[in-house]
Parts: structure tokens; C-alpha cells; sequence
């Protein structure tokens, strides 16, 4: 409550005169909260209050300029010692919220075309040297996360000598896969609660931590979503759509799509151990349950990807001995091959 007062204390000063409502609007699951101030006439801003003694606003300032060709939310003021932007609002209704008012499958390929069509732009602009590298470093990191939040906290279940020896196998593996793919701009969580229903394209959020990294990491993003899932033939559907779109903006993906759809495959393994390992450090660290129910999902992802390719068995071998066979698997046996290196 202090730092509300503190906001709206801010905000009388920058418009002296104008009497001001201010809402809540959203809350990440870092520290960032933003909240809706309203004018008498109707005029609505999105407020960001960042307290700076915890996360700063100089990387969200930096990589809204970077991503200025698409639709970003306009800064129209900062504070940066105190860590409140005022900026333009792009209304109430996510990417999510559209997707599961109209769940008719055209509406949603629709929508999530002109996410990827968003997502090729940014690409577009890429250019090493702007953005921090995605590195093995990082990769590792929020690899990391998985067997300290989810396997040790979630399940209880901290490595054994012989699961660790699944895992550092599976690790060497995935990381040599991940770091061969071409580099661009990586949003890194480029997902339908990030995306803003607006007029002509998608209004694109939560944008600060972007990096250089592989090309493939905000297709799977979008496409295996923490919130909301498809079949997997829509999902193949839309990466054959990516693909095509990015070999025709000239983007460095592989010729065959075999080899792109392995590649989405891999970099989705990363980012969903990293999430299982995040959502469950959001629970067990910092007492948030909004996003535990959601980890099941990842670990299906996981499980189907990892029973697909060889290479990646000791990571399926590990996650049934965590959290046993289910009507997954046998889905899975029944409905998909061990592929090996080529995928085929």
C-alpha cells in the first residue's frame, strides 16, 4: 500500500489539476505491478511500478526502442530513480482472453498468424551486439531450475546419482542443439498473455528480458503455450506457417522444415523444463500458486518430445521415474515413434 500512495502521490505531481483514478491492471510474476490511471474525460495510461530496489525500468526502456517496429506500448513519462513509467494503454483484452472467449480454430489460427507475422518483424531487425547473448551460460541457468525448484520442491524428489546421470546426458545432448541454431532478436516469453488484442497487429508486452539467442525460442514460446494448448497438428500446422513466413522475410531458418520442426522441438524442451522449474519456484520461494496448476503441461510437452528422439531418452526416462507413466505414455507409444538423429 506505501508504494500505491507513493504512485499516486507521483502521479499528482507530473499532471497537477487532473483528477486521477488509478486501478490495478496487471501484476508479472516478477516485481513489476501496472495499474490504470483514468482521466475525468475517459483517457486511460498504463503505469509501471517497478520498485527499483528490486528490478530496474533501463531494460524495458532500452528494448521497447529495439522493438519500436511493432506494436509497443508509447513511454510517455519516467521516473527512473523511483521505477514508475506512465505509458500508453493498449486496452484490457489479451491474446489469451480473445483466444478462449471464441474458440473457434479459425479465430485462433488467424490470431496466432498475425502473432507470428509480429514475430517476424522483430526477427527481422535482429542484429548481434544490441541484445544480451542467449548463451550456454544462460541456457544452463534455467535448465537449472528444474531439477532445484521442480524436482527438489515440487516433487520432493531431489537427484539421485543415477538421475543425475540422466540428466547430465540429456543436458549434453540438448545445449550443443540449441546453441548451432542461427541467433536473433528473442523476446523470451512471447506467449498469449504478452500479446494485446489492437487494431491491425498484436500489441506486444513484458518485453524486458529479450536477448540474442536461437531462432526458434518465441515460435515454441507461442505455439506451446504455459496457458492454453492445441493439438499437435494445428501446432504443426502453424510452424510449417512460421517457417514459411520467416524463409520468405529471409530469416536464417533451415531449408528443410524437418529440420526447423526438429530444431522448435529441442529449443521447446529448454524453455519447458526452465518454466516447470520457474512456476514452481514462484510457489515454494515466493508463496505465488497462480501459475502451479499449469506445470503439468509442460511436463506432457516434455514427455512427447523427449519419447520422439532418441538423443533425448534420458530425459523421458528420467521424467517417468519422477512422476510415473500415466495415459500420456501410452498415448505416446501408440501414437508416436522414437525418431533419431534426422527425426525420421
Amino acid at each position: 500500500m506505501q508504494r500505491l500512495e507513493q504512485l499516486k502521490k507521483w502521479l499528482a505531481e507530473q499532471y497537477p489539476g487532473d483528477e486521477i483514478q488509478v486501478e490495478f491492471a496487471a501484476a508479472d510474476a516478477d516485481f513489476r505491478r501496472y495499474f490504470r490511471a483514468i482521466w475525468p474525460d475517459g483517457a486511460t495510461r498504463i503505469v509501471m511500478d517497478a520498485p527499483p530496489e528490486h528490478i530496474g525500468t533501463d531494460a524495458y526502456v532500452q528494448v521497447r526502442d529495439i522493438f519500436s517496429m511493432v506494436k509497443v506500448p508509447r513511454i510517455d513519462l519516467r521516473d527512473r530513480e523511483q521505477g514508475f513509467i506512465v505509458m500508453e494503454d493498449l486496452g484490457k483484452v489479451t491474446y489469451l482472453a480473445a483466444l478462449q472467449h471464441d474458440e473457434r480454430p479459425l479465430v485462433h489460427r488467424r490470431l496466432l498468424e498475425e502473432a507470428l507475422d509480429t514475430l517476424v518483424e522483430i526477427q527481422k531487425a535482429s542484429q548481434p551486439g544490441v541484445l544480451p547473448e542467449y548463451d550456454e551460460a544462460l541456457l544452463t541457468r534455467e535448465l537449472n531450475l528444474f531439477t532445484e525448484w521442480y524436482c527438489a520442491k515440487e516433487l520432493g524428489k531431489p537427484l539421485d546419482f543415477k538421475q543425475r546421470q540422466l540428466w547430465d546426458a540429456g543436458v549434453k545432448a540438448l545445449l550443443p542443439a540449441l546453441l548451432a541454431q542461427p541467433k536473433v532478436f528473442v523476446h523470451r516469453d512471447f506467449i498469449v498473455r504478452n500479446l494485446m488484442l489492437t487494431a491491425g497487429a498484436p500489441g506486444v508486452l513484458d518485453f524486458q528480458d529479450a536477448v540474442y539467442g536461437p531462432i526458434s525460442y518465441d515460435a515454441v514460446s507461442l505455439l506451446r503455450d504455459a496457458f492454453i494448448e492445441w493439438e499437435e497438428e494445428f501446432v504443426l500446422d502453424l510452424a510449417i506457417r512460421y517457417w514459411e513466413k520467416a524463409r520468405a522475410a529471409g530469416l536464417p531458418v533451415p531449408d528443410a522444415f524437418d529440420d526447423f520442426y526438429r530444431a522448435f522441438e529441442w529449443m521447446g524442451v529448454q524453455r519447458h523444463l526452465k518454466v516447470a522449474g520457474i512456476f514452481s519456484r514462484l510457489y515454494h520461494r515466493d508463496g505465488k500458486d497462480k501459475y502451479r496448476a499449469e506445470i503439468p503441461r509442460f511436463i506432457k510437452y516434455l514427455k512427447r518430445t523427449t519419447r520422439r528422439y532418441s538423443e533425448l531418452a534420458p530425459f523421458y526416462q528420467l521424467l517417468v521415474e519422477l512422476v510415473g507413466r500415466d495415459a500420456t505414455d501410452e498415448e505416446l507409444q501408440s501414437s508416436y515413434p522414437v525418431l533419431g538423429v534426422k527425426g525420421s
